[in-house]
């Protein structure tokens, strides 16, 4: 295999896994709001404990099996990666409650503003720079958020709050998991982190 083999390869395999981190996605969304509408499933918080507790099970479960590996757990862990834990839980009970309280539709819409608040944080607390065109469709994108928010008819307070709670806390977890773990430790895998987060703050 030739040097422009590997990387149209490497490309393929990029496209391939973010394509299927986007679909898997949309569906957790999916499932979620069915469970939580169609279902009426009565407590939005019993579910985010239920998907935490099976994130641990399956991951211990992966891990015995040898087919993943990762650190055990250990109580020092948690506060080497603190705030990742609490960040995490936040943002799945708030994903969780702005699922159930608005339209999957207004929900995507108010979720753009994660892109804003990322580049927000990112300047601050990691001090990058953006160049201008990045910045202006960055702007542009937020801008038909707001538009299509002041057109809900459907105005729901406690889900707009709970979706821009998720915003805030999806963008200080993946600012502050570069900040602590670096981008190469990144690169390598995210399950300790997973692991982690999800055994730091379940109560189970």
């Amino acid at each position: 295999m030739t040097v422009n083999d590997e990387s149209k390869h490497g490309r393929l395999a990029k496209f391939l896994s973010a394509t299927f981190y986007a679909f898997c996605s949309f569906l957790i969304i999916v499932i979620n709001k069915s469970i939580l509408t169609e279902y009426k499933f009565p407590s939005f918080m019993f579910l985010g404990i239920g998907q935490m507790a099976a994130t641990i099970i399956i991951l211990y479960a992966a891990k015995m099996n040898k087919t993943i590996h990762f650190q055990d757990f250990d109580r020092s862990i948690v506060g080497k990666i603190f705030p990742l834990p609490l960040l995490y839980v936040g943002n799945h009970v708030t994903g969780l409650g702005g699922t159930k309280k608005l339209s999957l539709p207004m929900f995507t819409v108010l979720r753009k503003f994660t892109i804003l608040l990322t580049m927000i944080m990112e300047s601050r607390i990691l001090k990058k720079s953006f160049a201008p065109p990045l910045v202006c469709s960055v702007l542009a994108i937020v801008l038909g958020a707001l538009i299509a928010a002041s057109s809900d008819l459907s105005f729901n307070a406690e889900g707009y709050t709970f979706v821009l709670m998720n915003d805030v806390f999806t963008a200080a977890s993946g600012v502050y998991t570069k900040k602590k773990l670096g981008m190469e430790v990144r690169k390598k895998s995210d399950v300790p982190t997973i692991f982690s987060s999800s055994s730091g703050f379940n109560p189970l």
